[in-house]
C-alpha cells in the first residue's frame, strides 16, 4: 500500500472525518472487521489530542496523519506542530505522568508506550499530567503496538495494526 496522507486544520469537527477515512483505509488495507474501532478509536484520541495542542498553541498549524500497509501492518501516524519550545512557553506547570508499570506493552523497540523522555515532557507541557496519561492509556489500549515520541516539529504518536488480508484493489 502507497502511503496516504491527510492533513487538517485544528478543529474538532475535522477529527470525526479524520476516523472515517482512516477506517475506510484500514478496511482497504485488510485489516481485520473486529479491529476497525479499535483503529477508529485510538486515532480519534490520538487526533483529538493533536488538535486540543493546536488549539493552544498554533491554531493556524494542520494536524497531520500519515497511512500506510508495511510487514503485514496497517500503520497511523498522527503528528502535530508543537514544538518543545511552543510547549515550554506560557503553560503552567503539570502533574508528571506515572512511571511505566511493568504489565504495560511496549513499542517495537522495547521503549515504555507511554513515552520517551522528551516525548513524555513534551506531552506534560502540551496536554497536562492527567490528561495527557488518560489520553495515552486509551490509545495504548486500543492499538496492538504504539510509539510515542518527540520530534524536532512536534509530538508523533504511531500506532499499527495486523492486517489479516491481502489489500483491496484501488
Amino acid at each position: 500500500m502507497a502511503t496516504v496522507e491527510l492533513s487538517f486544520s485544528a478543529l474538532p469537527v475535522h477529527v470525526r472525518t479524520a476516523r472515517l477515512i482512516v477506517t475506510a483505509v484500514a478496511r482497504r488495507s485488510g485489516v481485520a472487521e473486529a479491529l476497525l474501532d479499535e483503529v477508529r478509536l485510538a486515532v480519534g484520541e490520538a487526533c483529538s489530542r493533536a488538535v486540543e495542542a493546536h488549539r493552544r498553541r498554533c491554531p493556524d498549524e494542520p494536524v497531520r496523519l500519515e497511512l500506510s500497509g508495511t510487514d503485514r501492518r496497517f500503520e497511523v501516524v498522527v503528528s502535530d506542530a508543537v514544538s518543545a519550545d511552543d510547549a515550554a512557553s506560557g503553560l503552567p506547570d503539570a502533574t508528571p505522568l506515572p512511571e511505566p508499570s511493568d504489565g504495560g506493552k511496549s513499542g517495537a523497540d522495547g521503549r515504555d508506550v507511554l513515552a520517551s523522555d522528551t516525548a513524555r515532557e513534551q506531552l506534560e507541557r502540551i496536554w497536562g499530567g492527567d490528561t495527557a496519561e488518560l489520553g495515552l492509556a486509551v490509545i495504548a489500549g486500543l492499538a496492538d503496538d504504539v510509539d510515542i515520541s518527540a520530534t524536532p516539529k512536534g509530538v508523533q504518536i504511531r500506532m499499527s495494526w495486523p492486517v489479516e488480508s491481502e489489500p483491496s484493489p484501488t
